[in-house]
């Protein structure tokens, strides 16, 4: 669910939403809470997009994706790549 959400608010952002790619990876560290990591593999002129000014864009998708999954206890980490 988390992963499609992600897709669709990326997608809406960029100017080349066919080169949007999505991936899911569970990263476990005993010492942390459990974290969901996001690669996102974006056309090159998107990723400033999807950066935005000082993060700022891609710190609202990370509390946009925090707001959905409710209680749960779990952190999400999204990687931009190109």
């Amino acid at each position: 669910m988390m992963k499609d959400a992600l897709e669709f608010i990326i997608k809406g952002i960029v100017k080349h939403p066919e080169d949007v790619r999505v991936s899911r990876s569970d990263e476990k560290t005993p010492d942390s809470p459990p974290s969901e990591l996001y690669d996102l593999r974006l056309h090159v002129e998107d990723v400033g997009q999807v950066i935005g000014k000082d993060g700022r864009t891609i710190k609202s998708i990370n509390i946009l994706l925090n707001a959905l999954a409710g209680q749960k206890e779990e952190k999400f980490i999204l990687r931009v790549q190109r």
